[in-house]
């Protein structure tokens, strides 16, 4: 399949038991969950049964899965105790991606807090997050994915050439990838709606990074204009980027075989109109 698209499903009830049922209520053909609270630091254990269970529904379906990290993760802020909670919070997601069989492990690329220079933050990004590429040494350990953020305060990665000087900080790892997101990298200015503009920004990306990097997309529309620096999503087609767009993306060489994962407002309903939507465009 050239992009399995689907969307972030809840998992409160158990992975399988409630991931899975709502990933078939959709019509996802893949799957993004958090193996943690997303706004907490807490590294909870999983159910085996339930990994099992959800690793080998997923082989048996063909369903690529993700892990989205816990959201305060940040490796370039100035407190040494957020930095020291991000490793530990960051390695967690990396270990509970093996365990239930995720191709990947998307987080967030943190911004440089307390008014320190960019550089310093990006060397404490080096320190901290090496290592935790260099534990991802077995066959079956997730991508570690980058997402950039909407472009707010100083983020340290929101425009697609922000890609470089971390992929530079990181030595261009083998297990390190690139999550996209529509919504963020438009709202840091990339104008995807304009003429040409996913293409460009899309070629401006394995430009950036080299072929092969992009791992996931994450297919948002946008409430607010290209360049606003907000981050809220949109149902696909409803927002500021609108449908067009997508159809280029799902086009696009550097997309092939790439999943797609909705993360739009709207409930079960929301989501599976964004699912069908999006595989209409791919048609």
């Amino acid at each position: 399949m050239r992009n399995p698209i689907g969307g972030h499903v809840p998992v409160a009830g158990g992975l399988a038991t409630t991931g899975l049922a709502y990933a078939r209520e959709i019509g996802a053909e893949t799957v993004q969950v958090f193996a943690a609270n997303p706004r907490g630091w807490a590294t909870p254990t999983g159910n085996p049964a339930q990994d099992e269970k959800f690793r080998a529904e997923c082989a048996e379906a063909s369903i690529p899965a993700y892990v989205h990290a816990p959201y305060l993760i940040n490796f370039g802020s100035h407190t040494e105790a957020t930095v020291e909670k991000s490793v530990e919070s960051l390695r967690h997601s990396l270990r509970r991606g093996r365990e239930i069989g995720a191709l990947g492990v998307v987080v967030h690329t943190g911004s440089a807090t307390g008014g320190r220079p960019r550089a310093e933050a990006l060397a404490q990004v080096r320190t901290h997050l090496l290592p935790l590429l260099d534990e991802l040494t077995h066959d079956d350990d997730p991508f570690l994915l980058l997402e950039s953020t909407a472009g707010q305060g100083a983020s340290l990665c929101s425009r697609t050439w922000d890609f470089g000087p971390y992929f530079e900080a990181l030595d261009a790892h083998p297990k390190l990838g690139v999550c996209l997101d529509t919504c963020h990298i438009y709202a840091a200015g990339h104008d995807l709606a304009g003429p040409g503009g996913m293409k460009q920004t899309l070629d401006l990306l394995v430009e950036t990074v080299g072929e092969g990097r992009l791992k996931l997309i994450h297919a948002n529309d946008s409430k607010d204009v290209a360049g606003a620096h907000k981050d809220r999503h949109e149902n696909i087609g409803t927002g500021h980027i609108g449908e067009e767009p997508f159809r280029e993306l799902l086009a696009h060489p550097a997309t092939e075989g790439v999943p797609l994962v909705i993360e739009t407002p709207g409930g079960k309903e929301g989501h599976a109109a964004d699912v069908a939507l999006l595989k209409s465009l791919r048609a």
